[in-house]
């Protein structure tokens, strides 16, 4: 009688699906992990970046908000006007000229170029002058001092009727525009174009030969 011979199962099948098991174990926690890396890493980038842009944002409403520059008329002198007020009957080879102190103040963070500017001085509603100033730049947070001679036009001065009375009283009521054009701009990024008015109403002393009751209104075109 032939002796039973017991039948051994083999191992290896269960063995190698253990093993199979812990490797994707392994992998799933790996992945797990790249993808927290990845969402960490994605929410510190847009974290930087919302911080870059809040800091810009604040710098372009506070530091390198750009201001509208300033026209102010410091001091105005006639040379001549003893002439034409000792002259009974003044005639148009006397000569008058006007010598004007304009100051241009730049409050902002970043230089103010400005091109050709004209200045025009007005009496009794009639231009009796201009003048021409040159291109310019005023540098950052400062002011630039000008000086101009504006060579008034004295036959349309004898022709107005106002003239004698003026001149008896010792005061004339004068007026002058002004305009600059130029441009701000802030590290090549900010840029702004401006253009300023200015239309100044004035009383001038001729015996002191200062400006009185000074009213100046500016109007400002972007």
């Amino acid at each position: 009688m032939a002796e039973k011979r017991e039948q051994v199962k083999p191992l290896a099948p269960a063995a190698l699906g253990i093993k199979i098991d812990e490797d994707e174990d392994i992998s799933m926690e790996f992945r797990n992990h790249h993808h927290r890396k990845c969402i960490t890493c994605c929410g510190c980038i847009t974290a930087i970046f919302l911080i870059i842009v809040m800091i810009m944002l604040v710098l372009v409403f506070t530091i390198f908000h750009i201001k509208d520059p300033v026209i102010k008329m410091k001091n105005l002198k006639i040379q001549g006007f003893g002439a034409l007020v000792r002259t009974d009957n003044p005639g148009p080879a006397v000569n008058l000229t006007v010598e004007a102190d304009v100051s241009v103040i730049n409050p902002n963070v970043a230089s103010f170029k400005f091109s050709n500017t004209t200045t025009s001085l007005y009496y009794d509603s009639i231009v009796i002058g201009e003048a021409q100033i040159l291109a310019g730049e005023v540098r950052a947070r400062r002011t630039l001092d000008m000086n101009f001679c504006i060579d008034v036009k004295v036959d349309k001065i004898l022709a107005l009727p106002g003239l004698k009375s003026d001149l008896a009283s010792g005061a004339l009521s004068i007026s002058s525009h002004s305009k600059i054009s130029g441009k701000v701009k802030i590290i090549n990024i900010i840029k702004k174009h401006v253009v300023v008015q200015m239309n100044c109403t004035m009383t001038f002393d001729i015996r002191s030969q200062a400006i009185q009751d000074q009213n100046c209104k500016r109007k400002i075109s972007l």
